[in-house]
């Protein structure tokens, strides 16, 4: 019969190395108290690494520049959790997703339909704000990065540079699905998925 530390393992294991998680991801194999001293035991090991608290990773090592940090978008759908959540990067961060901005923001902002969290590993915040059905519609596609990107920019500093990197950035698909979720957009920004889409600039 497998212990609870070989079950978890083997579960992690299967995630891959990078993976991210938190102790509720394995409440079906045991208490909590149990995966908690479990998940403590393979910390003290070295397998995993403790981020937080209650949020641990499967670090991934380069033969260069040693242990990985975690990127943001598995710390945050770890914190998510359960499934059928959605998660929209925000603010600086879809901004730097889209090469707007070359700087790595240290509080990343996920717009989510779940609840609010917030964690700090290492010298970044990752924060989850619940928003409105509105502002998650066009959630976990290129329309929904390229809104909240310009939002965050705003109206003032959308201008035509902004507009010709996103055209050389964006495929003829891409496109086309701006256009599909225009309606989610502000009119301003809207304006802009127009030029982006229609290589107007």
């Amino acid at each position: 019969m497998q212990s609870i530390d070989s079950k978890i393992l083997s579960r992690i294991y299967g995630s891959g190395k990078g993976a991210v998680f938190t102790s509720g991801r394995f409440l079906d194999i045991g208490s909590r108290d149990a995966v908690d001293k479990a998940l403590s035991r393979l910390v003290q090991k070295g397998t995993i690494r403790r981020l937080a608290r209650g949020l641990y990773d499967y670090p991934e090592h380069h033969p260069v520049m040693g242990i990985l940090a975690p990127s943001p978008d598995a710390i945050a759908w770890a914190l998510a959790g359960k499934q059928g959540i959605r998660l929209q990067p925000s603010g600086a961060y879809a901004a730097n997703r889209l090469g707007l901005s070359t700087q790595v923001p240290a509080r990343i902002v996920y717009l989510t339909d779940g609840p609010s969290r917030t964690v700090r590993v290492g010298n970044q915040e990752i924060r989850l704000q619940r928003t409105t059905p509105r502002n998650m519609g066009p959630a976990g596609r290129i329309s929904g990065l390229v809104i909240q990107a310009l939002r965050h920019l705003g109206q003032k500093h959308v201008g035509d540079a902004v507009i010709q990197t996103l055209q050389r950035k964006l495929s003829d698909q891409d496109k086309k699905r701006l256009i599909k979720d225009i309606a989610y957009a502000p009119a301003w920004v809207g304006k802009h998925l127009w030029e982006i889409a229609r290589g107007k600039a």
